[in-house]
This record gives structure tokens, C-alpha cells and sequence, in this order.
């Protein structure tokens, strides 16, 4: 019998990994809509936003790494295709955006989506009792919450 890395079930590891597969979609256009941002903003606001938006694109460049080794460490495969993210993903693709007021909008109203799935996260791996996911997605959302703050109060 094989001796599993995390002491949950497997029917626990696979509801884990699903969610945490939507996640990694998620993370994944939320990475490629803040390079589009950094790459194609304009105007006044331009230094300060292409800026931060190369530093959300760094962050989670190392969270969807973060991601996608914490479902191989439940023992499942993470997506890795471009088709598959589309398919699983709510934020949407940001496209030829380059005003700083749409660009912040779009980073907003993806933060509180991924937010929202990581709150569903903390509370399932709570009930598994998975500290090592726990542990990681609460780390992610004391960041984002203050992200989020920040962008909000950019727009106030």
C-alpha cells in the first residue's frame, strides 16, 4: 500500500487539487492580464502603474509555481495548458487596456475573485485539517486584502 505525502484521503487531496486547479487558472490569465497592463499602460499615472503591475506579475509568477507544486505534493496534476486555464477560469482576459482607471479595475475585480476562491480554499482545508494549504493560501490573502486596499483607495 502507498503511503500518501499528506495525510488526508484521497477523495479530500482530489477536492483540494480541483480547487486549487481552478486557482491556479485563475492566477495564470490574472498573470498574463497584468503583463498585458504593465506592458500597454499609458498616461499620466504610467511610471507608478507599470511598476506595480511588473511587481503583481512577479508575485504571482511565484504563486502559480506555489500553486501548481502543492497540488503535485496531493498527488495530482496541476493544468499546465494555456486551453485549460480558459476553460477553467472566471477572471476575465484583459485585453488592449491602457488607461490607468480600466487597468486598476480589472486588477480589482481580480484580486476579489481570487480572494473569494481562496476563502472557500482556507475554510475546505481547515475542515481537512491541511495545515501546508492553509498555510499557503492564508499567506496569499493577507497579501492580496492589502493589494486590493491600495488599488481601491487608487481609484477613491
Amino acid at each position: 500500500m502507498k503511503t500518501r505525502i499528506v495525510k488526508l484521503t484521497e477523495k479530500q487531496a482530489l477536492e483540494l487539487s480541483e480547487d486549487l486547479n481552478k486557482l491556479l487558472a485563475n492566477f495564470q490569465i490574472f498573470y498574463q492580464n497584468m503583463r498585458g497592463l504593465h506592458w500597454n499602460i499609458k498616461g499620466k499615472n504610467f511610471f507608478e502603474l507599470h511598476v506595480k503591475f511588473e511587481e503583481i506579475y512577479l508575485d504571482s509568477q511565484e504563486k502559480i509555481d506555489m500553486i501548481a507544486e502543492r497540488i503535485l505534493t496531493l498527488e495530482h496534476v496541476p493544468l499546465h495548458t494555456f486551453d485549460a486555464y480558459l476553460k477553467q477560469a472566471t477572471i476575465p482576459v484583459g485585453k488592449n487596456i491602457t488607461s490607468g482607471e480600466k487597468a486598476v479595475k480589472l486588477v480589482v475585480s481580480s484580486l476579489e475573485t481570487l480572494l473569494s476562491q481562496e476563502h472557500n480554499l482556507l475554510d475546505k482545508s481547515a475542515d481537512f485539517a491541511d495545515e501546508g494549504t492553509n498555510a499557503m493560501i492564508s499567506d496569499f490573502v493577507s497579501e492580496q486584502e492589502k493589494t486590493l486596499w491600495m488599488f481601491k483607495a487608487w481609484l477613491a
